[in-house]
């Protein structure tokens, strides 16, 4: 199961960032996890949120350029080499990772991995063929 992640392009100049977390924040939408990737002309902000839908209304409306791209969220032990375990069975998978990143939530001793693969469902079966929990949308909502 996939969770569907929301990319921003930013100019990369001051104040484009805080421009996006004010519309964000003036309709009420939770970020669950974030990440900000740059280049000299332009910046990608890749976010999780409360609401998928509603987020992709605003900042269309706001005039912000978006797309919507399902990833596969994964709940790991916050332990030294549980990142090691996921990446494990991905390679042994021959799953290519393009990106990912990471964020501390919901459950004591938990850290959650957001993951955008070339092949979801290689990588899904993979992963929970060998007891991994992916991390449904719902659950993210809530994390």
């Amino acid at each position: 199961m996939s969770v569907k992640q929301i990319s921003v392009f930013l100019e990369n100049k001051p104040g484009s960032l805080k421009a996006l977390t004010a519309v964000l924040a003036g309709s009420k939408i939770d970020m669950r996890a974030f990440s900000l990737a740059e280049t000299s002309d332009f910046g990608i902000a890749r976010i999780i949120v409360d609401d998928v839908d509603k987020t992709g209304a605003v900042l269309r409306d706001a005039g912000f350029v978006h797309s919507v791209t399902p990833v596969i969220g994964v709940a790991l032990s916050d332990t030294p080499g549980g990142l090691d375990s996921i990446l494990r069975v991905l390679a042994d998978a021959q799953v290519n990772i393009e990106y990912m990143y990471a964020f501390l939530g919901g459950r004591e001793n938990a850290a959650y991995m957001i993951f955008r693969v070339a092949d979801d469902a290689k990588a899904s079966a993979a992963l929970t063929a060998q007891g991994i929990k992916l991390v449904e949308p719902e659950e993210m909502a809530n994390l």
